[in-house]
């Protein structure tokens, strides 16, 4: 009498056995499935690499930049081409990582381990923030070009920014209005408010100001912005009635703010420090100088200001 272990047969019933099933359970194809299932070690993804040796520290400081214009000027509002893309660099060097301002609030900043977070914003929409060319692509030497070039070679650096607008002067031509923000958005960032005509807000009756904020947030909406809950004070400067910012009826709508954000201070607190108040959110000027968001980073070797520092 033959034997019936063929070659074959013989192949079948080891991969069975392998599996936990007689050779008359199943076939070669659902062996072969559950192969599939069961990907070697060198099919795994490799878990990122630390952008820095810095230890894990949830506590520590998020450094906030602030920004205006991109182009050459006097005083710490302005700052060149070349200043800027060397910014980018500095930053990246010392291991930070664009994250949103909605982000940092809610306590979700997508980094790598190892990575700081640093936040973006923009103030004023000023022309030199974002510029198109003819054909509609972005200008080069507007702020968003020139940091799209440099996440084009550091794809972990991506455009992502906060950007506090005034409404009626979105980076300056009208009609191209809607089409930056929807490369804004595009790229990942977002926009925020910073009232319609940027008055000192200390200086304003409750309803004026309820009207600078309320109105600016329903323009915003009415450009499909949702939500715009971040308000930038104008020059860091809050109404005499501050409690308006925890919320206020606007033509019959409750506006509320996730974030509010000043224009000064030291590296803002992290959002699991108990003592994080999202109405009083310190930024520092992106120039040169003492107490600016440079100064401040190039003191942290010397251990002021620790950084957050993603585990």
């Amino acid at each position: 009498m033959k034997s019936r272990w063929t070659p074959s047969t013989v192949l079948l019933a080891a991969v069975a056995f392998a599996f936990g099933c007689s050779p008359h359970q199943g076939s070669a194809a659902s062996a072969s499935a559950s192969l599939e299932k069961h990907p070697s070690v060198s099919d795994k993804a490799e878990p990122p690499k630390r952008v820095t040796n810095r230890p894990g520290n949830k506590m520590g400081r998020v450094y906030i930049a602030m920004y205006h214009h991109i182009r050459s000027g006097r005083g710490p509002m302005f700052r060149t081409v070349k200043q800027f893309r060397a910014d980018l660099e500095f930053y990246y060097k010392l291991g930070f990582r664009p994250v949103l301002a909605s982000e940092y609030i809610a306590n979700k900043m997508p980094l790598p381990p190892g990575a700081s977070p640093i936040v973006m914003t923009f103030d004023d929409s000023n022309p030199s923030q974002i510029q198109l060319k003819k054909d509609g692509s972005v200008d080069p030497k507007s702020a968003v070009g020139i940091w799209m070039a440099f996440a084009k070679e550091h794809p972990d650096f991506p455009v992502h920014g906060t950007f506090f607008s005034l409404p009626d002067s979105m980076w300056g031509n009208p009609a191209q209005k809607e089409q930056k923000i929807k490369i804004l958005r595009d790229l990942g960032s977002e926009i925020g408010n910073h009232t319609v005509n940027h008055p000192f807000l200390n200086r304003l009756s409750d309803k004026r100001v309820e009207y600078e904020l309320g109105r600016c947030t329903e323009m915003l909406e009415d450009l499909g912005i949702e939500p715009p809950d971040l308000v930038a004070v104008p020059y860091g400067v809050y109404p005499k009635n501050s409690g308006l910012l925890k919320g206020f009826k606007f033509h019959g709508k409750k506006i509320t703010f996730a974030g509010v954000f000043r224009a000064d201070g030291p590296p803002a607190r992290s959002p699991e420090d108990p003592q994080f108040n999202k109405l009083r959110i310190p930024r520092m000027t992106a120039t040169k100088g003492a107490g600016t968001v440079i100064d401040r980073m190039k003191r942290i070797a010397k251990g002021d200001y620790p950084p957050y520092v993603q585990p």
